[in-house]
């Protein structure tokens, strides 16, 4: 089996990766050309560089559809993964072209891509929480009616209806991941769980001294994004393609996130934590809570990681990298030149 992954390097990406390599796929990543390297979430997946390598890297962007299309033809993938976006919410409200040509047409070029070369290929569409927004009904389920409220999130919700109308209009394997937050040691740190894990660990180990952050009282699903891959891989497996919630059906705040990190290396956050108003977005999402009861039922998925193993699992490799960075400062300190210090 063969896999096409784009948005590899990023967190869903990796583990996603792992996973299929693990199930014996022949995986092919789509990565960006940068001036610099950003395959740090996978570096670890290349084993013995003496191999015939499973995991192969091609250069492309979600923005170039012919590319796409070549990249296809020449792969022949079983298997599509569209986990390309600008991914980060506040982001999208600075850079909303960007975020909509990146990931809604990026999608529509893929889908297109892969109407055209005629292949029996079953497509899986990285769907987002964010979709439903300014939520109309709680818990959120497959049936419930979006109101997207960012760039972001209107950029996923365009993909969505595009996964299911190419499903519809021409018969492709098309299947919407609406995954709820999903977080890990390898996310981003400006998104707000990894950006709190990072500065408490910093915190501790006396490298920080403030952290600063937006809403604390906005409410998510948070699971781990390990858990969720598979819950992309089991949708492809059905003998129906279809649109379905992943989540842990339960809800926290970001407070409580806090509560959770800090209290765990003993620590109040209320002495290190400022609010600042950059951080806010102009419309806010204030409580997302989903219903996974389809996934459970159809797919036989269930998250495994529970929100405080999650927090202590971040914590724990934060921490690691918070160590390593106090004996990078002080030996940085001991070898200076005493007029530096």
């Amino acid at each position: 089996m063969k896999a096409f992954v784009t948005g590899i390097t990023g967190q869903d990406g990796s583990y996603l990766a792992e996973f299929l390599l693990a199930k014996g796929y022949d995986v092919w990543g789509l990565i960006r050309r940068s001036s610099s390297f950003n395959t740090g979430r996978i570096d670890h997946l290349y084993l013995d560089p003496h191999e015939q390598p499973r995991l192969r890297l091609v250069y492309g962007d979600m923005t170039d559809g012919s590319n796409l299309s070549s990249l296809i033809s020449e792969i022949k993938p079983d298997e599509i993964y569209n986990l390309a976006a600008q991914s980060h919410v506040r982001v999208s409200f600075d850079q909303p072209i960007y975020s909509v040509n990146a990931g809604a047409l990026g999608t529509l070029r893929l889908l297109e891509a892969l109407r055209s070369c005629n292949l029996p290929i079953k497509f899986y569409q990285a769907s987002s929480s964010e979709m439903y927004g300014k939520v109309v009904e709680t818990p959120q389920s497959e049936t419930t009616p979006f109101y997207p409220r960012s760039p972001y999130a209107c950029a996923k919700l365009y993909s969505y209806w595009q996964a299911v109308n190419y499903r519809e209009a021409y018969g492709i394997f098309a299947c919407n991941g609406i995954l709820f937050n999903h977080e890990s040691p390898r996310r981003g740190e400006t998104f707000v769980t990894r950006k709190i894990t990072r500065a408490a660990t910093r915190i501790k180990c006396g490298l920080q001294d403030r952290l600063y952050l937006g809403n604390l009282d906005a409410k998510r699903d948070w699971g781990f994004a390990g858990d969720y891959v598979e819950a992309m891989w089991l949708m492809l497996q059905q003998n129906q393609p279809d649109d379905y919630v992943i989540a842990t059906g339960q809800t926290r705040s970001v407070r409580e996130f806090l509560d959770e990190v800090f209290g765990y290396l003993d620590l109040d956050w209320n002495q290190y934590v400022r609010i600042d108003p950059r951080y806010f977005r102009p419309s806010e999402v204030d409580l997302l809570l989903g219903d996974a009861s389809k996934a459970r039922r159809v797919l036989n998925w269930q998250p495994r990681v529970s929100f405080e193993q999650l927090a202590r699992m971040m914590v724990d490799a934060d921490m690691e990298l918070a160590r390593r960075e106090r004996v990078i400062q002080n030996h940085g300190k001991e070898g200076a030149a005493p007029w530096s210090q």
